[in-house]
């Protein structure tokens, strides 16, 4: 008895608190708020009698509500401003919205006054199609006006507009031809070379492979990045990747002997007390423990090593004033390191992971070439890392 009791009070307060929010939404003008809130609560037992607050304060929102949408759409059709197209055109949409969300709970009693709540409904398709045709002609008219500019930031309004127009209104003219052409126009385009101003020769496949920039996935909607000038395309950024010293340090074969020792299990001995006398059992039985040795091994290691480094600069230009941006310092380093050893003794005393050089020989040290293309993945990942947290456009 006692947790029904319980239950009886927390369903009472968590009803009380919603009938509290919905009030509290009607009386700060949230009509729609207070209209949905009181339609979540009406979606079960629409007609019980302890949800009566919210069929009252649905039916005061809902007045409430068509009456300032209706005179809101009044004022906006005075004022001869065609910029108000998109907010008529959306308050007939919020108008019918908000009668859908209603329908389904209809019809909804009011028991103490004997009659359904009064939720007069109007037709709306008409005045959402004029407004919608209205709003659509301006927008196209607009945008087409746009596109007649020479700046990039009015083409990419006038994609935007294109876009919500064949969001509301599909296949309206030639809209969608047109949104390629404003993206086309508002799209800034980079082209991205290298420089070498080094006394070294960059290899051609380090710069190609730099400057493929179909895997570096930055072009977005509004950057494109293309290595190879393309006809037609009138460039607005360059981006230059000086490379300005490389830095190649001499071949080394580096010596090292060390020992090694450790101690394996060697058969087995028989035990013997400090007197020299052999232990023996309960059974008379002389005992055998495990007889360990010690090996050793000398090691004689040898490691290859030579180190790259390149040190380069990434210019950002804008081609339309031939100014220089902003420069940013670019620096990448590759090692070659390899270890060979032989030994003398038994190399059982090594440790296992260090047994495979003994199985080695030396190899030829990469060319010159060779190590500074080696540091082209470092480079293309701190490249695009520049790219990517410096936006030509801010």
């Amino acid at each position: 008895m006692k947790k029904i009791t319980c239950l009886f009070v927390l369903v009472t307060f968590v009803f009380s608190c919603g009938v509290k929010q919905t009030q509290s939404m009607l009386s700060d003008g949230d009509y729609d708020g207070a209209i949905h809130r009181a339609a979540e609560g009406l979606k079960t037992n629409k007609n019980a009698k302890g949800k009566q607050d919210y069929v009252y304060l649905m039916e005061e929102a809902f007045a409430k509500a068509k009456e300032r949408d209706l005179r809101n759409i009044d004022m906006l059709s005075k004022d001869t401003n065609p910029a108000n197209f998109e907010k008529v055109y959306n308050t007939y949409l919020q108008l019918n919205n908000r009668q859908e969300k209603i329908r389904p709970l209809l019809p909804l009693k009011l028991l103490k006054q004997g009659r359904d709540a009064y939720f007069p409904f109007d037709d709306y398709s008409a005045q959402i199609v004029n407004s919608k045709n209205a709003l659509s002609k301006y927008l196209y008219d607009n945008s087409k006006l746009l596109l007649k500019t020479n700046d990039k930031m009015s083409y990419r309004r006038a994609y935007d507009d294109f876009a919500y127009l064949e969001s509301i209104n599909p296949g309206y003219k030639d809209v969608k031809q047109l949104m390629d052409e404003a993206q086309f126009k508002g799209t800034d385009f980079v082209n991205v070379f290298t420089k070498n101003e080094t006394n070294m020769i960059i290899p051609a496949r380090l710069q190609s492979d730099l400057l493929d920039f179909s895997t570096f996935g930055l072009n977005d909607k509004w950057t494109v990045y293309h290595s190879n000038r393309q006809k037609g395309i009138n460039y607005d950024y360059g981006m230059i990747v000086n490379f300005r010293q490389i830095n190649i340090s001499p071949e080394q074969i580096k010596e090292k002997e060390f020992i090694k020792e450790k101690q394996i299990k060697d058969g087995t001995k028989t035990l013997v007390d400090a007197n020299g006398n052999v232990v023996k059992d309960s059974l008379g039985n002389p005992i055998k423990v495990d007889n360990f040795k010690t090996i050793r091994a000398n090691i004689y290691e040898f490691r290859q090593f030579k180190a790259c480094q390149v040190t380069a600069k990434v210019d950002y230009v804008d081609f339309r004033t031939n100014q220089l941006i902003e420069t940013f310092p670019l620096t990448s380093e590759f090692n070659f390191e390899y270890i060979y050893a032989n030994y003398n003794g038994d190399k059982r005393a090594c440790d296992d992971n260090y047994l495979m050089y003994f199985d080695r020989r030396a190899v030829p040290f990469p060319s010159n070439e060779q190590m500074v293309f080696d540091t082209g993945e470092d480079l293309k990942a701190k490249l695009k890392s520049i790219i990517t947290r410096n936006k030509f456009r801010r």
